[in-house]
Parts: structure tokens; C-alpha cells; sequence
């Protein structure tokens, strides 16, 4: 199931498939984005992991319980399920338990969720969670509950305060709304990261390569990611072991009368094969929207313009790093 390669994370793709003989220390959540909200709790949960000599247990969930409970909803989501596990590697956590989310999983009451999971699977020591989590059928426990519950089973509750949270101030959908605007800044700042799309190469109608911009055309395979506003984008990647920058086009061509939405780049320093290999792109900036010109002519002059803005814009930003 997992592109990446995973050197320290144990990933499990069930609660029912983990197994551990330490003790652990759990926090659960979607974490969609792992953002600098999230990223608070995570560098505790591992923290308290280390300082008690015990594992430190992500549960997440897939699907996204919005999308099992509520139907109509067609929530885009900032990770796919295997860019969480990468980011989630990348901070330091022993283990991810994907747990495959449906209705008979939603039905189970509080008390059932911390006996037959936290206690009998996980053998919980302690449980680090916001001070707004809610748990069990129809989410009607509360973070009181669950102190009872650890009283009862002989497990401790960490609560993140609610000034913590509020410190950092972000969530999902605050970036999901920056991203729908087109505003990579803002949603970088709030991700700890940029902002990233991940697929693989396949061959485009090549008319870029006429106008001298040729490009690697990403198919995403999750119809779920949120891909951000039409327009034309600075990105960086990492292709064969070497950081490279780029312009990336989200749109569908309306110059050359495109109708089905592609997401194109233009690598400036790159020449090589990159069909059917699997690439990541970092978003860095937002340039201009997607136009329609009258002709291939003009849309090669703005091309060029675009590429005098991303090349100022890595300049600047190679010269900070070296300040």
C-alpha cells in the first residue's frame, strides 16, 4: 500500500494486526496535513513515549470518517494516507495503526473503544488528546469520560490545554481554504512544510516541448487530494538525489482547448526521463491564474515572464538560506 520507504515507522493496517510487548503511549486523530497544530501534539505524545520507556502509538483512521458517515460529503484531504505515514516517519513515531473506518467500527460504544482497544490491544500506559476530543457512537464521550475510563482500566489521560491549541491557532480547513485561494504562503506556514503533491509521470500531449517548456504531466491517483486553485505555481522536487525547481501548471490548458484539468511542470534545470516514475512536488508560491491567449506565441512570452518571476523568487530564497 505504501510508496515510501519507511526506515523507523511500523505502519499496521489494523488495530487488530498491531502487536507490541511494550507499554504505549497513544494519541488518535485523522491528523490530515500533520500541521504545526498537530505536529504540538505529536512532539509530546513522543516525548512522554521516551521519558517512560515506553512506544508511541498514532491511531489514525481510512477512510476519513466524513466520508463514511456523511455521504454527500466529498471532503478533499491535504495527505493522502501514505504522505501522512512519510510526515509522520519524518517527526520520530514508533507506530501507525491505519484502522480501516466504517459504520460497524462507528457503532462501538466509549467504554467498548477503551476496553477492547486501548486496554486489551494497545496496553496503554497513557493517552495524549485534545481537550475537545470526543470518542465512541455518535462521539458523546468527552475528555472527562475518559478520565474515568483511565481511573477504571489504570491509565493516565494527558490533556493538550486548550491555550496550546489556541497558541498555534490552525486547522485542516483554515489550509484547505488557503490552498482553494491559491495562497501557498499562508498554508505553508501553517503546515511546518510546503505543501505537496504526489503521483506519477505519464505522457502528456507534448505541446509544451513546441514553445520550449517542456513539461512532466502528474496523474494523481487519490481522487480525494485536495488539489489547490487552477494557476501557475513555483515547486521544487528531488529528482534522481537533486533538488530542482520548477513552474507547475494546475488547469486545463483552455489555449490549446483542453477540457479535463492536468497538473503539468516545467522543471528549469532538469533533463532526463521521468516517464512513469513516481515524484513528489513541493509548492512554494503562487504566480498568476490560468489564462486563455489568442495563440501559442503569446502564451510562450508569459511562459517566459513566469519564468523571470520563479527564477527572482529561488534567487531570493537561495540567498536567505545562506544568511
Amino acid at each position: 500500500m505504501l510508496q515510501f520507504k519507511l526506515i523507523h515507522l511500523k505502519v499496521f493496517q489494523s488495530i487488530n494486526s498491531f502487536q507490541t510487548t511494550a507499554k504505549t503511549i497513544v494519541t488518535i486523530g485523522t491528523f490530515d496535513g500533520v500541521h504545526m497544530g498537530h505536529q504540538k501534539i505529536i512532539h509530546k505524545l513522543i516525548q512522554i513515549a521516551k521519558a517512560n520507556a515506553c512506544e508511541s502509538v498514532i491511531l489514525t483512521f481510512f477512510p476519513h470518517p466524513r466520508m463514511v458517515l456523511q455521504e454527500e460529503s466529498e471532503i478533499q484531504l491535504l495527505n493522502t494516507i501514505e504522505e501522512r505515514a512519510m510526515l509522520l516517519e519524518k517527526i520520530g513515531v514508533d507506530n501507525l495503526i491505519i484502522h480501516p473506518f466504517d459504520k460497524v467500527f462507528s457503532r462501538l460504544t466509549a467504554e467498548e473503544f477503551v476496553k477492547t482497544i486501548l486496554v486489551d490491544c494497545f496496553h496503554i500506559q497513557k493517552i495524549v488528546i485534545g481537550h475537545d476530543h470526543r470518542f465512541g457512537r455518535n462521539r458523546t464521550a468527552n475528555i472527562d469520560d475518559l478520565i474515568l475510563f483511565g481511573a477504571k482500566y489504570g491509565f493516565e489521560v494527558e490533556q493538550i490545554s486548550v491555550q496550546e491549541i489556541q497558541e498555534v491557532s490552525i486547522s485542516s480547513t483554515k489550509i484547505r481554504a488557503a490552498l482553494a485561494e491559491g495562497n501557498v504562503l499562508l498554508a505553508n506556514t501553517f503546515l511546518g512544510y510546503p505543501y505537496f503533491l504526489t503521483g506519477t509521470v505519464q505522457k502528456g500531449k507534448q505541446l509544451g516541448r513546441t514553445i520550449g517548456f517542456p513539461t512532466a504531466n502528474i496523474k494523481i491517483e487519490e481522487a480525494y487530494k485536495l488539489i489547490p486553485k487552477k494557476g501557475v505555481y513555483i515547486v521544487e522536487s528531488t529528482l534522481h538525489s537533486k533538488k530542482v525547481y520548477g513552474m507547475m501548471n494546475i488547469g486545463i490548458n483552455p489555449t490549446v482547448g483542453g477540457e479535463i484539468v492536468s497538473i503539468e511542470v516545467h522543471f528549469l534545470d532538469f533533463d532526463g526521463d521521468l516517464y512513469d516514475q513516481n515524484i513528489q512536488v513541493s509548492l512554494l508560491d503562487y504566480i498568476r491564474p490560468e489564462q486563455k491567449f489568442d495563440s501559442l506565441l503569446q502564451l510562450q512570452t508569459q511562459l517566459e515572464n513566469d519564468k523571470k518571476t520563479a527564477l527572482a523568487f529561488i534567487s531570493n530564497l537561495e540567498s536567505s538560506k545562506k544568511d
